[in-house]
């Protein structure tokens, strides 16, 4: 298939509604869980290599605890007899686990809820645990060297994984683990999101975020950034959105074009989404392909400006939105807290203080924001309708990734405590 035109992916959007809506960040499960099942948030730690489940709304009490890495020993092994692998995971710790091994970056449970596919960072592969056991179910292991975000289809048949170091995607079976495609991206793939009819996958790439070489003017040295949509059944490309073209159009070329975390519009039309360095977001039309609205945040007085300090190019990090599509919530990650802010506005609620909020996602109810604090080892609850803090819960160590997802009715193991 050619690659499309921002005419031609107009007319799309116009006849088939292919516009995007961001796993995990609106309230897409059905109120009522699949029979024999129960909806959950999973927690990553991603130092602690476990995998919190709590209660998906309410008072958001933890139910059980997964390890992620029962097979510890062995990678550990493996990467020990081999001098690249272990270059490699010597600079994913000291670079961007700031100074910690990476167990845990994303997980989704599979259909039946039996088990959670979770992708391990530092063991740059994606593996099913099964919830009853805690076994490993299968192994895929991603080229090059690091995995990092997922994404699940709407189905829940497949997953979608970036291969950083490699510029790769590749798409599994959930079930299996067996891949079923490909394909190529910008410089170190971040975000995966399936379209509403799991016919199309758009991947953001966010560069070298692991250099010092952090000054606005030094910007083009982090190398390709941009969002790549492919079709998910030939898994090639059939468009390429370089948001580089797009700042400069309003203005802002001092801004990094690196797509970060994103959320879009219950209709589809409108996305918004945060970028390195930056504390706010931009609102970016759809079928004008133009960035609309830019919305600037308030910045933490006690918020270093040495942009070399800020974890991996962040300035804020997470962004949600309510089901209705009429609030947004944001994760200030350096800045150290988390606000909900109206959409039709854009005016910010009150600062909630959270220590290095890493995520924002929506409960299974709808009604609240929920933020993982990596810097406090805690998830917290923001009602969505008020802007305030409900309820904090602690998970393990440095949560970063919540997803909603399902385990089976009773479930409260297996447990590694």
């Amino acid at each position: 298939m050619p690659a499309f035109t921002t005419r031609h992916l107009c007319s799309v959007a116009a006849a088939l509604a292919l516009t995007v809506t961001a796993p995990a960040t609106a309230a897409t499960a059905a109120p009522d869980s699949p029979a024999g099942l129960r909806e959950v948030l999973f927690v990553g730690n991603n130092w602690d290599g476990t995998a919190d489940v709590i209660r998906s709304s309410g008072d958001f009490a933890k139910l059980g605890r997964i390890n992620v890495v029962p097979d510890k020993e062995e990678r550990l092994a493996e990467i020990h007899a081999n001098p690249v692998r272990w270059a490699y995971f010597m600079a994913i710790r000291n670079s961007v686990g700031e100074g910690h091994d990476q167990f845990v970056d994303d997980m989704y449970s599979t259909p039946d809820g039996r088990s959670v596919v979770v992708s391990r960072p530092s063991f740059a592969d994606v593996v099913a645990i099964d919830l009853a056991t805690g076994r490993i179910n299968w192994r895929f292991p991603v080229s090059g060297y690091r995995s990092d975000h997922m994404a699940v289809s709407p189905d829940g048949t497949r997953v979608a994984v970036s291969a950083s170091t490699a510029n790769t995607v590749h798409v599994l079976d959930i079930t299996t683990g067996k891949q079923l495609g490909s394909f190529a991206t910008g410089d170190k793939p971040h975000e995966n999101i399936f379209t509403k009819d799991g016919a199309y996958i758009w991947n953001m790439s966010i560069g070298d975020v692991n250099t010092a070489l952090d000054a606005p003017w030094l910007d083009w040295t982090k190398g390709d950034r941009r969002i790549t949509v492919v079709d998910a059944r030939t898994y090639r490309q059939v468009k390429v959105i370089d948001m580089r073209e797009r700042l400069d159009a309003i203005g802002l070329g001092d801004h990094s074009d690196a797509v970060r975390p994103a959320a879009f519009s219950p209709d589809e039309s409108k996305l918004y989404f945060q970028v390195s360095f930056f504390n706010g977001f931009f609102e970016y039309d759809v079928a004008t392909d133009k960035i609309t609205r830019t919305k600037t945040l308030p910045k933490n007085p006690a918020t270093s400006e040495d942009r070399t300090t800020w974890v991996n190019d962040s300035r804020h990090h997470g962004i949600s939105m309510s089901p209705d599509g009429g609030k947004l919530c944001v994760a200030g990650t350096m800045d150290d807290y988390a606000t909900v802010v109206d959409r039709a506005t854009l005016k910010e609620g009150p600062l909630v203080t959270t220590s290095k909020p890493y995520w924002a996602t929506v409960s299974g109810d709808g009604r609240s924001c929920v933020v993982s604090e990596s810097g406090t080892d805690q998830v917290t609850a923001i009602d969505f309708a008020t802007g305030k803090k409900t309820v904090s819960v602690p998970v393990g160590d440095h949560p970063q990734r919540v997803r909603l997802g399902h385990v089976e009715a009773g479930w409260t193991g297996p447990s590694t405590r």
